[in-house]
């Protein structure tokens, strides 16, 4: 026997309405973030070219952390 769906009660609509609110602030910083991110790979693909003009090699460095995975800490620790 399938449960029906009724209209939401009040209380349920300001729920409704806070958990649409936070969804759509999230959208907003997860947006901000991509550029943010994009930023951050454009002055590094800068910096890489400087160091190849410069003569460096920077693959033997990536080989190096490759031999050496990053620990990160679970995230419940952060918090």
């Amino acid at each position: 026997m399938a449960k029906s769906k009724k209209a939401p009660a009040g209380g349920d609509e300001e729920k409704i309405g806070f958990h649409k609110g936070s969804l759509s602030v999230l959208a907003k910083e997860r947006q901000e973030m991509q550029r943010i991110l994009a930023i951050v790979e454009q002055l590094m693909q800068m910096h890489l070219t400087e160091l190849k003009d410069l003569g460096v090699d920077l693959s033997q460095e990536v080989e190096k952390a490759k031999a050496q995975p990053a620990k990160k800490p679970p995230i419940d620790e952060l918090l």
